[in-house]
């Protein structure tokens, strides 16, 4: 029987797209800190799957970009259809943000408990519990590094059994990420997450080039030289950071680009940036991708 064109059409970008499972709450009872009982109030995990095929077990918790104001889709879903593709579980993290009325820790809480379910999920969602990432883009990457920085191994004792695992990623990814509150953070981003007139000693903690131990975890970073939003000097002090506490890093940073453009300009299914072969290269090295 002959297709339609306009039905072969459709087939071939379904094919092309991982559909997203039904959002999951990370405190099915309310998250810790809550403001309200909206949408807004309400972090969840959407996972994408890839078909069986291509699966490899790997999963990437991914922070989306926004200034920790909004969540942009495009480095959200889009890449994790683009993870799905590749075989790797891509796990969309929606979490408070400072846009509507929360600040630190709410944050962190929100990536390490992603981090913690993603694990508890590791049957239904068919993924190995040690191939566990995180990845982030501009404020996205800012959470991830937190994480990166300030995870830790679970409380034995929790009722929650949830709580009993483990919030240190295996790897990151770090696109074009915000890293220090100090002289080269972005604004928004720091007024959003720490409100206007922090505590020293918070600017400090979430400066997280200055929280680096040989204990955080590898990870591939990126940036452009021309991005005007935020400084490449993120990337720079965060990787000779790692350098300097002996841990493993790919450092790309490119001369073009803008700032926010994901996948290709600026959105999900535009023209491929180099960056994403070159990261797919590193999760291949890392056992993340085949």
């Amino acid at each position: 029987m002959r297709l339609l064109p306009a039905l072969t059409a459709f087939l071939l970008t379904t094919a092309l797209h991982a559909a997203p499972l039904a959002p999951v709450p990370l405190w099915p009872d309310g998250a810790p800190g809550a403001l309200g009982d909206t949408d807004d109030d309400k972090p969840t995990l959407t996972a994408f799957l890839p078909a069986p095929e291509k699966a490899t077990g790997a999963a990437l918790v991914i922070c989306p970009g926004g200034g920790y104001g909004g969540l942009s889709a495009h480095e959200g879903a889009g890449y994790a259809e683009w993870l799905a593709e590749n075989g790797i579980v891509g796990i969309v993290l929606k979490s408070r943000l400072g846009s509507k009325g929360y600040r630190h820790p709410a944050m962190l809480n929100d990536a390490a408990r992603a981090l913690r379910l993603t694990r508890a999920k590791a049957d239904e969602w068919k993924i190995d519990p040690k191939r566990v990432g995180i990845m982030g883009s501009s404020a996205g990457g800012h959470l991830a590094s937190t994480l990166l920085t300030h995870f830790d191994a679970g409380q034995a004792e929790a009722a929650d059994p949830v709580e009993r695992l483990s919030s240190r990623p295996d790897l990151g990814i770090l696109c074009y990420p915000v890293i220090t509150m100090g002289p080269h953070t972005h604004g928004g981003s720091r007024r959003n997450l720490l409100g206007d007139n922090p505590a020293p000693e918070l600017v400090e903690l979430l400066s997280n080039e200055k929280q680096v131990t040989k204990e955080t975890p590898k990870c591939f970073i990126w940036h452009t030289w021309e991005d005007s939003s935020v400084k490449v000097e993120n990337a720079l002090e965060f990787a000779a950071a790692l350098r300097k506490a002996g841990v493993r890093f790919d450092l790309h940073i490119y001369e073009k680009g803008r700032h926010g453009m994901g996948l290709g300009g600026g959105r999900a299914g535009g023209p491929p940036h180099p960056w994403a072969a070159d990261c797919l290269f590193w999760l291949k090295t890392q056992g993340f991708a085949k």
